[in-house]
């Protein structure tokens, strides 16, 4: 837990329809946010979600948090380009103060279903749902991941429907370490969390420690990370890491085995799949809200 100090961030809020949140929430990491969380704009309920869908408001709240002396100029510019976002008085301005904003994240942090058992929700709270259910808590600390942005629902999903018992994964880019996590308490024996951000691993530490599964869980920085004998690779990160990275995330799954790339736009579908299709003996695309998931299968 990152505790902080009077004026040390500063949050900015703004309200977008459901269709524009996930591009307010990348514009926002792309200015540099710390984290991002999204809620719900209009106090309306969410039903239930039917398999595969990820639930969001008709109007979200989206927040950012950055360091005090962001250049406040430059994300207004970024975030006026967010349809919706323009409206007078939609954009606003808090400075955190004495505040833990992490514990005030999880005061707002709901539930989340990703296909048909597996649960997102913050740490100490109970779901309470199917013991067949998988049930993750999370506390992200100052790293991405969520399960509200499309990039890494798609992941949850995929994952979702698989048979893990007994397989050896790897995380490439783990943020908060939720697709780690997921698939660990999903039956894997052993999985490797890579991530260039020390705080990210600290968060995924902490979360992997509130969820039992440490023992299975090892996070390395990308020069520190061991070979293995991945039976499936996950990297949601973005399309040209995706591309440049593409032969040593490759070198590290085995024949047969499964890679699921993500934080990919619609429109870089085909880009990425390029420098992985003469590896792979079959490639399938997932679209979710602009955002795609390749899986494919190493030869």
């Amino acid at each position: 837990m990152v505790s902080t100090s009077a004026s040390a961030w500063t949050e900015v809020t703004i309200a977008v329809t459901r269709q524009a949140a996930a591009q307010a929430e990348t514009a926002l990491e792309e200015l540099g946010a710390l984290a991002v969380t999204l809620e719900d704009g209009e106090d309306d309920p969410v039903l239930e979600p039917g398999p595969g869908e990820t639930p969001l408001w008709p109007t979200v709240q989206v927040r950012g948090l950055f360091e005090s002396g962001v250049d406040r100029g430059r994300v207004m510019d970024l975030l006026q380009t967010v349809p919706g976002a323009g409206r007078p008085g939609n954009l606003r301005w808090r400075d955190v103060g004495d505040q833990d904003w992490e514990r005030a994240w999880m005061d707002r942090f709901e539930p989340m279903k990703f296909g048909r058992k597996l649960w997102i929700g913050p740490g100490g709270m109970s779901i309470d749902h199917d013991p067949a259910n998988v049930e993750i808590q999370l506390d992200p600390g100052l790293a991405f991941g969520t399960g509200t942005h499309p990039t890494t629902a798609l992941c949850l999903q995929w994952l979702d429907g698989q048979e893990l018992d007994g397989r050896t994964v790897v995380d490439f880019g783990c943020g908060s370490g939720i697709l780690g996590i997921a698939a660990a308490l999903k039956g894997a024996s052993r999985v490797v969390c890579v991530d260039n951000d020390p705080q990210a691993l600290e968060a995924t530490v902490m979360n992997a420690g509130r969820n039992q599964c440490n023992d299975r869980i090892s996070c390395h920085l990308p020069e520190d990370s061991p070979a293995a004998a991945a039976s499936l690779v996950l990297a949601n990160i973005l399309a040209q890491p995706l591309i440049d990275l593409s032969p040593r995330l490759l070198d590290l799954l085995e024949p047969g085995g499964d890679i699921v790339l993500s934080g990919i736009l619609e429109e870089q579908v085909s880009l990425v799949a390029e420098a992985y299709q003469a590896c792979l003996r079959t490639l399938s695309v997932e679209i979710l809200d602009g955002w795609a998931r390749i899986h494919g299968v190493k030869r």
